[in-house]
Order: structure tokens, then C-alpha cells, then sequence
């Protein structure tokens, strides 16, 4: 594509990004209220995000938080136990639920004229979640099959949690989202219940309703289910542990059951509201987002050096991790991999990008920001997405504005900054067989 097409590209992508109206309120008991209005389709998205992740869990209780992604699936004490998946699915509506280090988000899309249904039974769970013996025995073994399939007997499974551990010392970051299966086993019913009295409250939850509603309605809605949930009373822990600066790479192996190497590195990020967040966004893209994005191309395609190649800005609240990672070739070993990685992102650090990739890097981002903000769900998020963690829900009709002040001067500054080997963490992921005995 020419430079003026792609000039033409990026006049329709960023024509094509719509204005989100939305109006927002809190109610007396602290619940933060977000209503999008876009009657094109019969659907609604009402999604609930509770601003606890991982990062506020004990460090003797490990995995409360994504303990409870499952538990409050259980039923409440007027939707019988194992009903709540059942209730929604039988209006024709899909649901989900993720924990992060930083947050515990659930949603259902469902047509727009059972919105009044799905608001009661959300409000139900932050009201009367049933927590109780027996729900927690049940979701204890659910979760403990979750680690068996996704991490433990997962080839590479452990990429996560062995990074965290080694990339933070002092910060609650540490550890992955799992948490510990020993942890959950040793916690007793009043630790839950006290967990849940204590984070799952209308103070500690924003709720976002995106999609074909009346706004009169849904408020009307909204305070008739959720104004008399009282707001919590117990402290809600915000750990503000600065992790200290790692001056010295870190360098480590894991023997997996594998076969093919992998190389993995981590580098320091910023917190997430930092200004060159964006930068780093748009150089994760430059780096592995597609075909003939730099490290695809030259180690994959034409090195074949590796079967596939990442680049993951993991943003966290109190400051993420970038991750780069590689799955070698056959006949690769992981020193070469590395390697070829390295020299790739010296030539970012020291020659920058060319104002031809700059261009259309610029397309692939605002075309993915128009993209996220397509569907009612997208939206919903990205609305309480930024009023929880940047204070404010508009940024998401500026999120193109923040894009497009980046320069690629700025991409080869943050490759500079960021990708440094001092305090980085490298770990290579070995075939077991070898492992020297």
C-alpha cells in the first residue's frame, strides 16, 4: 500500500470512530453507574467490575480473587446453587467472568428485553452470594482442575507465574492470579465469607450497561436493585508497595514437559496511567502484531529461528511487565533464539522505525481501536476500564487523540528506556530429557 493509501486507510478508520455518549452517576452507597445508549441492535451488555485483583490477596492466601470469579457462580440466596449460568443462557444471553492482578470482571450480553432480569441477578450476587460449604469445597476442586489443564500440564503452562516471581521481590505482582492450590485448601469458610463482605461491595464496583436501553429505564432499574445493598464497611486493602529497581539481569532455567525451547524475557514497565503506555502499546504491535510486524518477519519467516514469536505489554495498575517471547524452531537452541531476538530490538534502540512501518503501525492501531469499541461488550469495558484506573470514562473517545500524538521518535525512546538488560529477567524453557542429572 502506498503512503497515500494508507493516508486515505487512516482518514476512513479514524471517521469511522463514533463519539460514545454515556452518562454516568454513583449511588449513595458508592456504586459507580455507566449507561451507554445505542439502540442499532436488540442486545445489552451488563458487565460489573470489581476493583480487586490478585495484588490484594494475603500472602499466605493466594488465589482469593480468582477464587471467586467461580464462586460467585454458585447462586445466591434466591437463585438456586448451579442456576446462574443456567438463568442466563435460557434467555438467550451468554456470560463470563476474568480476574487479573488488578481486577475481577464479570459480564452478560443479552437481548435487550431481559436487562431488568440479569441487573436483579447481578445485584443478587453482590447482594446474597451464597458462600457456603459446599460451594466452596465444589469451586476449590473446579479450580484445582483449572491449574491441571491450563498451567500445570500445560506445556510452557508456567511462563506466568515463574515470571512474576523472579520480576518482583517485594510487590503483591509476584504472583499469578492462580494462586496457590495449597493456600485455598488451608483457607477456611469465614476467610472467604470475610473476603467477599470485604471487596465485593457497592464502594468497590463500578457497573457498566452498554446497548439498546432507555436511559430513564435502566437508572430506574439500577436504584430499584442496587441502592439497597448497603456499602461496605471493612477496609478495602490498595497496597501501595513499590517495587525497587532491579539493576541486574536475571537469568534462570525451566526443564518442562516439552520439546521444543522457548525463551522468554521480561522487562520493567511503567504504571499502567504512565504517559508512554500508548508508545509501548503501538511498539508491542511494531514488534509481533502480524504477518509483517518485525520480529514475524525476521525471525520467524525469514531467520526461522522460531515457530512464533510475542510481544505482551502486561499493564498493571502499580506497574507491568513487557514480555517478549519465542518458541525456537526445530534445531534452535534457546541461546540462538535469544539472540536473534536481541539484535532486532537493539535495531529499534538504535535506528528507530522507518516513517513507512510508522504509517502503517499507525493504521493496525486505530483500526484496532476502532475495533475494540465495535461490539456493546467492548464498549462496556473500555468504559469501566477507564473509570476505574484512569479516573476517567471519556478517555475512551480520546483513546485515538492519545494514539496519534505518538511519534516513531517516541517508539525508538521507549525501546531505549525500557528495553534495557539491566534488571530484565530471561528464563529459558528446556525439554526435560535436558536436564543434567
Amino acid at each position: 500500500m502506498t503512503l497515500l493509501g494508507l493516508g486515505l486507510f487512516l482518514s476512513q478508520v479514524t471517521m469511522a470512530q463514533k463519539a460514545i455518549e454515556f452518562k454516568e452517576f454513583t449511588l449513595p452507597n458508592g456504586l459507580q453507574v455507566i449507561l451507554h445508549q445505542d439502540n442499532s441492535t436488540p442486545i445489552a451488555a451488563v458487565s460489573l467490575l470489581y476493583h480487586v485483583g490478585s495484588k490484594n490477596e494475603s500472602t499466605e492466601r493466594t488465589g482469593f480473587a480468582h477464587f471467586f470469579e467461580h464462586l460467585l457462580f454458585e447462586g445466591t440466596k434466591n437463585i438456586g446453587r448451579g442456576e446462574y449460568m443456567k438463568k442466563v443462557q435460557s434467555i438467550g444471553g451468554s456470560l463470563n467472568a476474568f480476574t487479573s492482578n488488578d481486577q475481577t470482571y464479570y459480564y452478560e450480553i443479552v437481548p435487550s428485553n431481559e436487562l431488568e432480569t440479569v441487573l436483579y441477578m447481578e445485584s443478587e450476587r453482590l447482594l446474597h452470594a451464597k458462600i457456603d460449604t459446599v460451594g466452596v469445597n465444589t469451586q476449590r476442586e473446579v479450580v484445582k482442575e483449572e491449574k491441571r489443564m491450563r498451567v500445570d500440564n500445560q506445556p510452557y503452562g508456567t511462563i506466568l507465574e515463574q515470571i512474576l516471581k523472579r520480576s518482583y521481590q517485594k510487590s503483591p505482582y509476584r504472583w499469578a492470579p492462580i494462586g496457590s492450590m495449597d493456600h485455598l485448601n488451608a483457607a477456611q469458610l469465614g476467610e472467604f465469607i470475610d473476603f467477599y463482605k470485604t471487596y465485593y461491595v457497592p464502594n468497590n464496583a463500578t457497573l457498566t450497561i452498554a446497548g439498546d436501553i432507555d436511559y430513564a429505564q435502566a437508572e430506574a432499574w439500577v436504584k430499584k436493585y442496587f441502592a439497597e445493598i448497603p456499602r461496605g464497611t471493612k477496609e478495602i486493602v490498595r497496597p501501595n508497595i513499590l517495587e525497587p529497581k532491579r539493576t541486574a539481569e536475571i537469568r534462570d532455567i525451566i526443564y518442562d514437559n516439552i520439546q521444543l525451547p522457548a525463551v522468554i524475557q521480561a522487562y520493567n514497565l511503567p504504571p499502567q496511567k504512565h504517559a508512554d503506555t500508548y508508545a509501548l502499546s503501538m511498539l508491542s504491535t511494531y514488534l509481533t502484531g502480524g504477518k509483517s510486524s518485525l520480529l514475524t518477519k525476521e525471525i520467524v519467516s525469514k531467520g526461522e529461528k522460531a515457530l512464533q514469536v510475542a510481544a505482551i505489554p502486561l499493564d498493571l495498575e502499580d506497574g507491568g511487565l513487557f514480555l517478549l517471547y519465542g518458541i525456537a524452531n526445530l534445531g534452535v537452541d534457546a541461546k540462538d533464539l535469544e539472540d536473534a531476538i536481541d539484535v532486532q530490538i537493539e535495531n529499534v534502540r538504535n535506528q528507530g522505525i522507518t516513517q513507512a512501518d510508522f504509517e502503517k503501525l499507525k493504521a493496525q492501531v486505530e483500526n484496532a481501536v476502532v475495533t475494540s469499541n465495535a461490539t456493546m461488550e467492548g464498549v462496556a469495558t473500555n468504559l469501566a476500564t477507564n473509570k476505574v484506573f484512569f479516573g476517567d470514562a471519556n478517555l475512551v473517545n480520546k483513546e485515538l487523540e492519545n494514539y496519534n500524538k505518538v511519534t516513531a521518535a517516541d517508539i525508538q525512546r521507549v525501546a531505549k528506556t525500557y528495553f534495557t538488560k539491566e534488571g530484565r529477567v530471561v528464563l529459558y524453557y528446556l525439554p526435560k530429557t535436558a536436564e543434567k542429572n
